[in-house]
């Protein structure tokens, strides 16, 4: 057993090594590609003159080809230290300097064409927070900020006069405006807010121009009001570039933010309507766990609602055979006329089936790994029951389990245990609280014996709270209600009642 362990260990490593040299390609590409970029951006500068200016300033222009490898450089050992998963994937790689070029060459135009000033300063972190998060944003807008000064240092992007002073207002800007706009906009939860982000960015915007030409205020005060004009607009550019962006990024490599989120848990997804007409058992149940596992991931400190979105799609896989689980029968049992084996990989199948529904439908990664990992490799006991009583005993418990992976974040581990927990409850003749509680406990000590978390980084203390939010939980929903009178009311009875109450 040990032994296979360790191979499997091996053959990971070996995957992430490959995977790892293969991200370092890429990266390669994508400096390779952004000097290209650069270059082209001095020829548009000079259209006659670019073969003079890269001769004279060949030194200048080796410096910006160095800096950039480096920056280049700095951001793959972060990555490699710090988010090795990240890293790992070739198409995040590609994310991260696709951002960085379209950035580079927005600031360009807005800068060349239009002012300094009315650069989407903001842009590039705005994007950065949403498609990955608040350190990996603070750490890539440092890095981008730093880029840009370079380019500008090095390139012909300024006229001489006043170059230098350009410059360095173009860092500062990138700089503090990028920082500023990514605590800002961390919080939001709907597009329409990130477009008042734009406008609570440009209130430090005007701070920082104003500090910058402090000195030159009373010399030319025409000029320091064209540039505050200029920078508010680019704040406002930066929010509706963004917002404009950010599909797009979301579409092309498939990265999951908060308003994807909030799309794909609208009523009006079309997984989620086809299930509630195909499938209406399933959905209202799925509806419950989404509920359950969204109350753990707020107790441990995990994402909420992608805890819900995933709750909502676990079991979408329902819909090839709808009429093969309970929740959806209305008398007849098909399992009743089939051999075990048989609906043991109906049943089983419904996790492989979610799992193809939502990749073919684009879904995040996340959401496709947790509807096929949600049941792990737990043996469906009530098929195996049925084969042991058929066979004499003679079944294997493999033949009869779930399929698998077992669950590869905590997030998964939480929908599986809120699946289980939910159905288990629904059953129980007596849902008091201490007949629930003995229910989960029970849930989550099974799983834990058959090692279902054991890819993941649970924690035994956030089974413990687990455990206690779903207890509360599922005696407010599976709560006790009064017994009402058999009296029933109608307008004949109601009608004497009065006449009654006349005389």
């Amino acid at each position: 057993m040990k032994s296979d362990e360790t191979a499997a260990a091996t053959q990971n490593d070996k995957v992430r090594s490959a995977k790892l040299i293969g991200s370092a390609f890429v990266f390669a590409a994508c400096y390779i590609f952004l000097c290209l970029v650069i270059f082209l951006m001095i020829v548009i500068n000079e259209p006659d003159g670019w073969i003079a200016f890269c001769v004279g300033n060949y030194a200048g222009l080796l410096t910006l080809a160095v800096c950039t490898l480096l920056l280049f450089f700095i951001i793959y050992y972060y990555y490699y230290f710090e988010e090795r998963e990240f890293l790992a994937k070739s198409r995040n790689v590609l994310l991260v300097f696709t951002l960085v070029t379209v950035c580079v060459v927005l600031s360009y135009v807005f800068g060349k064409y239009v002012n300094i000033y009315a650069r989407p300063c903001a842009l590039f972190a705005l994007l950065c927070v949403f498609l990955f998060n608040r350190r990996q944003a603070i750490m890539l807008n440092f890095i981008f900020s730093i880029l840009m000064f370079v380019i500008d240092t090095y390139t012909n992007n300024f006229s001489a006069d006043g170059a230098t002073k350009q410059v360095y207002y173009s860092l500062m800007l990138n700089f503090v405006c990028g920082t500023f706009s990514i605590f800002a906009a961390g919080g939001n939860k709907t597009r329409a807010r990130l477009l008042l982000t734009g406008c609570v960015v440009a209130v430090p915007t005007v701070v920082i121009v104003t500090l910058l030409q402090v000195a030159g205020i009373a010399a030319d005060w025409i000029a320091f009001v064209a540039s505050v004009g200029y920078s508010i607009v680019g704040c406002l550019i930066s929010a509706i570039l963004a917002l404009a962006g950010l599909p797009v990024f979301e579409a092309i490599f498939n990265r999951l933010t908060v308003f994807r989120l909030r799309e794909l848990t609208s009523t009006n997804a079309p997984l989620l309507v086809r299930l509630k007409q195909e499938a209406p058992g399933t959905f209202n149940h799925s509806l419950v766990v989404a509920q359950l596992a969204e109350s753990c991931a707020v107790a441990i400190g995990e994402n909420a609602e992608l805890a819900r979105a995933a709750a909502y799609y676990h079991d979408v896989g329902k819909l090839k055979q709808p009429d093969c689980f309970t929740e959806n029968q209305t008398g007849y049992n098909v399992h009743d006329e089939l051999m075990p084996e048989l609906s043991a990989d109906i049943i089983r199948s419904h996790a492989r089936d979610g799992y193809e529904l939502l990749t073919a439908a684009h879904f995040p990664q996340i959401i496709c790994d947790i509807a096929r990992e949600h049941h792990g490799t737990l043996p469906i006991k009530y098929f195996y029951d049925k084969a042991m009583k058929l066979s004499g005993g003679d079944a294997d418990v493999k033949d009869y389990s779930y399929l698998g992976p077992t669950p590869g974040t905590r997030i998964a581990a939480i929908v599986m245990i809120a699946d289980a927990s939910e159905a288990a409850t629904r059953a129980l003749p007596d849902r008091s609280p201490e007949n629930v509680e003995r229910t989960v406990r029970s849930i989550i000590e099974e799983r834990m014996d058959l090692d279902q978390f054991a890819d993941c980084d649970i924690t035994i203390r956030d089974l413990s709270v687990i455990r206690k939010t779903l207890v509360e939980t599922l005696s407010g929903v599976h709560h006790h209600r009064v017994e009402y009178p058999a009296i029933r009311f109608n307008r004949e009875r109601q009608a004497m009642k009065e006449e009654v109450q006349d005389k």
